[in-house]
């Protein structure tokens, strides 16, 4: 697998390098929704830092939707994610 990329800016595309699943975090879904599939598009709205480790980024990114539109903000580690196209498709073929 390639590593994720060095740098990751707000209003950059990134593709689901994982099953994203709602922690509790999002109120309007269900505990464990599926939130993107592995290869889902989305974008990244903002940067930030959890207060517990101020080191590492969160990056605050809205994925689509089937029908294309943006779901709700899903807080994301570098390792989540990826600018791969390629790497992106591949996932989307093996699923969740």
């Amino acid at each position: 697998m390639n590593a994720p990329a060095a740098r990751i800016e707000q209003g950059d595309l990134v593709f689901a390098r994982e099953a994203l699943y709602n922690d509790g975090c999002i109120p309007d879904l269900p505990d464990d929704a599926l939130l993107a599939a592995p290869g889902t598009r989305g974008m990244v709205v903002t940067i930030g830092h959890a207060e517990a480790a101020p080191e590492e980024e969160i990056y605050l990114v809205r994925f689509e939707s089937d029908g294309g539109a943006l779901g709700p903000p899903v807080g994301c580690l570098l390792e989540e994610l990826t600018q791969d196209e390629a790497e992106a498709k591949r996932l989307a073929t093996v699923g969740v």
